[in-house]
């Protein structure tokens, strides 16, 4: 069976995490995000680790949640689907290390909030941003607005308009457009430069950061 996401060697302090369901657009399902989150805890323990990477593989980072599971309304699915999602949210949202993602094509509803959770966010020119769930389900706006702004996040959140590359560099959303077949390189060096400082040094910063955002370890991420 193949795995729902893919991880790479550490090297030099930095580890790429990769969304490995390219003929589902790297939809989020519960198998996914849980197989992440137990990955992100790892790593967080794990003292060669300096910067965490997420991507997605193929041409797209993820087209959000996997709606085919919102068709089960068992109780016991409905909560475990909505529990995956705070544990994984809230495992890239506090993870103690730097967060960069690259990304490599259309972020869409759960995929866009998965970028906006990062620390960085480096995007290839064929990535676009957008909120088309905004129709029947909330976003994850408390992060949002922290990059773009209340006016900005109030406009993409209610909306749902998509956002290129360039208009998402414009907006703060993103913060280095490149070619596609650049981001790879691009974004290696710039977990290169943050993975020369310390550890101890990045989690201080990252702790810093957690704190300035008012992330509380009680606030569901649904709640944000």
């Amino acid at each position: 069976m193949t795995s729902s996401i893919e991880l790479s060697q550490v090297a030099d302090g930095i580890v790429t995490m990769t969304l490995n369901r390219p003929e589902k657009k790297n939809a989020l399902s519960i198998a996914l995000r849980d197989e992440a989150s137990d990955a992100l805890d790892r790593l967080a323990g794990d003292p060669d680790v300096r910067v965490l990477v997420i991507t997605g593989a193929g041409t797209v980072f993820s087209a959000g949640f996997d709606l085919g599971e919102f068709a089960e309304q068992d109780p016991a699915h409905v909560a475990r689907l909505w529990a995956s999602s705070d544990r994984f949210h809230h495992g890239v949202l506090r993870f103690p290390l730097p967060v960069i993602a690259a990304v490599n094509g259309p972020a869409m509803a759960g995929g866009f909030d998965l970028a906006v959770l990062a620390d960085i966010r480096v995007a290839a020119q064929s990535a676009r941003f957008a909120h088309p769930e905004q129709r029947w389900a909330s976003v994850v706006y408390r992060p949002l607005r922290e990059l773009v702004g209340g006016a900005v996040a109030r406009d993409l959140a209610l909306t749902g308009r998509s956002v290129g590359a360039d208009e998402a560099l414009r907006l703060g959303l993103v913060s280095r457009v490149v070619p596609d077949g650049q981001l790879t390189g691009a974004v290696a060096e710039i977990a290169a430069s943050i993975a020369a400082a310390p550890r101890e040094v990045l989690m201080s910063t990252k702790a810093k950061i957690i704190a300035a955002a008012d992330i509380g370890a009680d606030v569901p991420t649904l709640g944000l």
